[in-house]
Formats: structure tokens, sequence, C-alpha cells
């Protein structure tokens, strides 16, 4: 039987190790300049990120003072109706209390006019009214 010849030349089969040695130091290379690209843009992506979170924090802070500063300003608002509704109820009272106490005093006089008309009817007409 005739010898089968070899497909590849004997050339070319050394040629296939150095091939693959050549292609795995290519994609070693590739993949660490890959790696070197995607650490570089979660850098930038990383530093994007905290521009962004203090950005924010800044922008709630300042929109919590502006709440604050507005809820201040409400609560001023009623603590001053009450206080003008507070003062309001006082003046009220203390005309009331004046009111009632002029008309004890007039029951008091009333009373002793009373008393001295009763005298008087007693002691001129000799009838006790009590």
């Amino acid at each position: 039987m005739p010898k089968s010849k070899p497909t590849h030349p004997k050339g070319q089969l050394s040629v296939i190790p150095r091939i693959e040695r050549l292609l795995t130091e290519q994609t070693s290379v590739i993949l660490r300049a890959v790696d070197a690209k995607v650490s570089a843009q979660d850098q930038k992506i990383e530093s994007r990120f905290a521009a962004l979170d203090r950005h924010l924090e800044e922008r709630l802070v300042a929109q919590d003072i502006r709440i604050l500063a507005a809820v201040d300003r409400r609560l001023e608002k009623m603590e001053e109706r009450f206080a003008k509704s507070l003062d309001d109820l006082t003046k009220t009272l203390d005309k009331f209390l004046k009111r009632l106490t002029d008309i004890e005093e007039e029951f008091i006089f009333l009373k002793e006019d009373l008393k001295r008309v009763k005298a008087v009817i007693r002691e001129k007409l000799g009838v006790s009214l009590d």
C-alpha cells in the first residue's frame, strides 16, 4: 500500500504551535487592553456618580432648607393668629368680667338701698316687709 502523504507539509507542523502561542499572547494583550478600558470607564462612571451624589445631596439640603423656612413662616403666621385670637379672647373676658363686677356692685348698692327703703317704710308706716 502506498503510504499516505501528510496533508500538511513538515514545515507547517511547527508553525501551528507558534501561531497558537501568538494567538494566546494576542488574546492576552487584547484582554488586558479591554480590562484597562473598562477600568477607566468604571472610574469615569464612578466619578460621575460621586459628582451626581454630591449634587443631589446639595439640592436636597437646599430643598430641605426651603421647606423648613416655609414651614417656619407658616408656623409664625399661625402663632400670630393664635396670639391675636387669644388677645381678643382675653379682652372679651376682661370686658365681660368688668360688666359682671359692675352688675355685682350695682346689685350690692340696690340691696343697700332696698334695706334703707324697708327701714323707712317700717319706721313711717310701721309695716315690716321681711
